[in-house]
């Protein structure tokens, strides 16, 4: 009688081992799926320009102050104009380079005399805190060559962005990192 006593201990301590065995499995191997799964390896968050509706949640939901989102100029699509939607508020009185009268609240922007009565204008990155005044101008008075793009020197590639997580019209996903920007350009637009 002693060895089935035996028996029926090892197989209880048999099952007591499975049983904590497969409790624990999940535990250990549903991370290591789901990061492979989220992982940024190979792939960037980036902003589709054509689905960016201007609301200004990249300033406000990126984990990172400034945020890492930045406006960005397609220099091609520019036509250098006296009057910049994105540089100049709508109403705007005079055209000049007082605060009052510009579209963005941090001076990011700026404006460079190239010949009568065109100006180039640029963004300064350091400046440009992502709120994407100056992109939603541009597309409502201008010819849509400012665009919000993540900068990928700043962002720290979060496996769940909360920028995209808060985009209403889900213009921030993942891309490959070997075309981590979107150039925005006639072709497409």
């Amino acid at each position: 009688m002693k060895d089935t006593g035996n028996k029926y201990e090892s197989r209880r301590e048999f099952v007591r081992k499975a049983g904590m065995a497969l409790a624990i499995a999940p535990l250990i191997a549903l991370p290591l799926v789901l990061a492979k799964k989220t992982s940024g390896k190979g792939y960037v968050w980036q902003i589709d320009p054509y689905k960016c509706t201007t609301c200004g949640n990249c300033k406000t939901s990126c984990v990172l102050t400034p945020s890492a989102s930045k406006c960005v100029h397609a220099h091609v699509l520019c036509g250098y104009c006296d009057l910049c939607g994105g540089y100049l508020k709508e109403g705007a009185k005079s055209i000049s380079t007082g605060a009052e009268v510009q579209m963005c609240p941090t001076n990011a922007i700026e404006r460079k005399f190239v010949e009568e009565p065109f100006f180039e204008y640029m963004i300064n990155e350091d400046l440009c805190d992502g709120c994407a005044k100056c992109v939603k101008g541009c597309k409502d008075f201008g010819n849509g060559s400012l665009y919000m793009q993540i900068k990928q020197d700043l962002c720290v590639n979060c496996n769940d962005c909360a920028i995209a997580r808060n985009c209403p019209s889900n213009a921030v996903s993942r891309v490959p990192s070997d075309y981590q920007y979107v150039i925005k350009d006639r072709a497409q637009g």
